[in-house]
This record gives structure tokens, sequence and C-alpha cells, in this order.
């Protein structure tokens, strides 16, 4: 966050920080000055048992500005504090964010000057939550979370760890970089043009399974986070996102239609009733190649034997729609590989009749399946080649989707030079 291109990324950027009252106020500190390393000009309101942790004098020196606790005390220079704080910022943290504030959030209760401010704000909202584990796994706080997901506030969920109170599980506030990076994602996101407003993106995500019997299945390694990215990052760009989701070990992102299909079968059903509405298509998922030609009623048992498994391909879904493609369908593919990228992307590229494919070696440190970053290689049907250096999976999504942009703008000048022609 020390890079200046960074800084100037989100300088002139507001941020209001909220802090309630738990153990962990004092990483609060640590938020602030990892958003201003940023660029980011930041705001702090803190709740009034906030005060018993950490004092509105450690932000009011890291800030700069008047720490707000209460909206009547006779020192606040603003008398409607809960309202021009709150709509002249660009985004509003809490953290750490107690059961407590995340019950009056969910339920619309404004009884101090941070839910005030909630209720009061248009921004984006983050929180960060932090509690005991008990109290986190409790029935009313996953409620009232989910009710706060439902409204589009973004959650970054608490670590599992030691408590300050002995006991071990999740509730712990997550690393202050993550929440840093979580909220400069949103920064990042709130500022970028518009350009697949219109566009009806479908995309497929996470890996298949193919039932062997009722307790086996084959599968591999994809988490999701690729084709989830995407989906993030598209709808942040405008687009009407829907997600086809195979098994997967991360969230789809909050706010993003989502279609649940495990098997390659019921993936292809999905795609095939999606598409028709669609303009774009990327197919993200790692489908299984091969599933087993019969599946056992009955659970397979063990005998000492050798066992043969008799295997059949599964539906090819990437090239039926590419195939079929219609008005003007831009179809985009992956290719995940061991050996020789470049060719085999190519190839599969011509054989299926895509208009770009993301390439990348599954082998390389930091690229391929279950990781938070990827190192990509995009092709077009062209032949254009651009290699793009090891970067968050988010960053990698907002690429493609430039490529994307590229491929309509000129798929759009090709067809108004026809119709001039014509």
């Amino acid at each position: 966050m020390d890079d200046n291109s960074t800084s100037r990324d989100f300088r002139g950027k507001q941020v209001a920080l909220g802090v309630t009252g738990g153990i962990a106020a004092y990483k609060a500190a640590e938020i602030l000055r990892g958003l201003q390393r940023a660029g980011v000009s930041v705001r702090v309101a803190m709740t009034k048992r906030a005060c018993e942790f950490i004092t509105p004098l450690t932000f009011r020196a890291l800030s700069g500005s008047h720490v707000i606790v209460d909206d009547y005390a006779p020192d606040n220079p603003d008398p409607i504090a809960h309202i021009t704080f709150s709509q002249t910022v660009d985004l509003l943290v809490v953290a750490p964010a107690t059961a407590d504030i995340i019950a009056k959030f969910a339920t619309g209760i404004a009884d101090d000057f941070l839910s005030t401010t909630y209720l009061a704000s248009n921004a984006p909202v983050l929180v960060a939550p932090a509690m005991n584990t008990t109290m986190w796994n409790h029935p009313a706080t996953q409620r009232n979370l989910e009710r706060l997901r439902a409204d589009g506030v973004h959650v970054v969920e608490p670590d599992a760890g030691e408590m300050a109170c002995g006991t071990v599980g999740p509730g712990r506030l997550s690393e202050p970089e993550r929440i840093v990076a979580a909220a400069l994602d949103i920064l990042r996101g709130s500022g970028r043009a518009q350009d697949l407003t219109g566009e009806r993106l479908l995309v497929t995500a996470g890996a298949t399974r193919e039932e062997i019997d009722p307790v086996r299945f084959l599968t591999n390694r994809s988490s999701g986070r690729m084709g989830f990215a995407i989906a993030r990052a598209a709808q942040e760009r405008g687009a009407e996102v829907t997600i086809v989701a195979g098994s997967t070990t991360t969230e789809p992102p909050q706010r993003v239609r989502t279609l649940r299909a495990l098997s390659a079968e019921e993936m292809r059903a999905a795609v095939m009733k999606e598409i028709e509405g669609a303009t774009m298509f990327i197919s993200a998922a790692a489908v299984s190649d091969y599933r087993p030609a019969k599946r056992e009623s009955n659970k397979i048992k063990k005998s000492g034997e050798r066992l043969t498994l008799e295997l059949e391909p599964t539906p090819d879904i990437l090239a039926e729609v590419a195939e079929e493609k219609r008005n003007g369908l831009l179809v985009i593919g992956f290719a995940a590989e061991t050996d020789n990228l470049i060719a085999h992307a190519r190839e599969k590229l011509e054989r299926k009749k895509l208009d770009a494919i993301v390439a990348n070696d599954v082998t390389r440190e930091g690229a391929g399946f279950d990781r938070e970053t990827n190192i990509i290689t995009l092709i077009t049907r062209s032949g254009e080649t651009v290699e793009l250096p090891l970067m968050s999976k988010l960053d990698a999504a907002h690429s493609i989707l430039d490529l994307i942009v590229r491929l309509r703008n000129e798929n759009s000048g090709s067809t108004e030079t026809r119709n001039l022609l014509s």
C-alpha cells in the first residue's frame, strides 16, 4: 500500500470508520492507518462503550479530525453530524462490529450516533464482526447478518482462533490488512466505468461432481474463486450477472443471482436454460470431462479386489454454446493446463470456436485452483496473446472483462460497417 500509484487511486476518497465496544477496538487504529497509506481520508465515529477500550484522542491524533461519539455533546462542531458525516463519505466501515451493532443495523434501531449514521448513509457499508464464538454462532446473530447481506452490506467474516475470553473458534476480528483490502476493493469498484451496462453475463464457476455411488464421486480442485471474481467484477461494471455454480469452497458474491448445478449434466441444463437471454458467456467452471458410465444405487463395498471403473464423456457445455451461439453472443473459455500452455489453449479455442480463451498453467506458484491469485494469458480468435503477471483473481477478472469490452466494441464496429455496406 505504500506504492505511489496505489495512493493516487484512492486520493480524494472519504471513509467513515465506526468503532464499537469490543476488545479488538484497538485494531481499528491499524485499519485507519492502512486506509491512510492508500491515500484515503478517514473520519472516526465511536460508540460510548468503544471509548472504554480505546480513547477518542488516539483516533483524533491519527485522523486529524474530531471523533464523534455523541452528536448531542457540547463539543460537537456539527449539530446534524449524523447527516453531514454519513452523506459525505464514499464508504462506511465498522470494525470491530459487535453483535449489538449488527442487531441494530439489521433491525433499523437508531439510538446512538453510529446506528443513526448507518440509516442516514447512502454509501456502501462494510462490517467486520468480532465477538465470542458462541455469540457469533447464535442463530440471532447469523439471522441478522443474513439480513444485512440481503440489504447489500459487505461482511468480512471473523477469523477462527483463541478469544480473549479463552474460548477457541470463529469470532476473532479479521486481520486489519484483510479489512483494508476489502474496503479498497469496494472503493475501487465504486469508481469503475459502467462499461458493461446493458450486458447480461452468464458465468459458470466451481467444480462438478460425477457420482459413482451414493457416497462417492469424481471431482476436481476448483474452488469457484475465479468464476465468482468474474461475476463480482462484471456486476461492479454494470452487467446483469447470473452464476451457474457447481461445488465451491467459497461463497458467491452478494446480490448476484446464483444457481446451483452439481453434475455436468445439471450444469448443462442450467446453462442451456439461461443462455437464451445472455449477451456474454464465460465458462470458468472446471467441468469434469468424464463420469462413471453407470452409477451404482448402493455403496460399493471394499472387497480387496481391483476395481475397474468405466467412464464416459460428459457433455461439452462450452462447445455446445459456441456452436449454437447467435445474436452476437460472446463466448469465452478457460484452459487450465500443466504443459504446453499456449499450444493447448489455442487448439481448444479453435476446436470449440471460441471468441477468446483464458489460459493458466496450474503448476505455477500462485496460479491455479483454490488460490486468491492467478497468472493468466489471454488469447483471442485473431491470434492476439496477452500474458499477465501474478495478480489477485479480482484484478485478473477485470483484465478479462477489459478484453471482452474491447471484443464487444470491435464486433459492434464490424456490424455497423456491414449494415452500411448492405
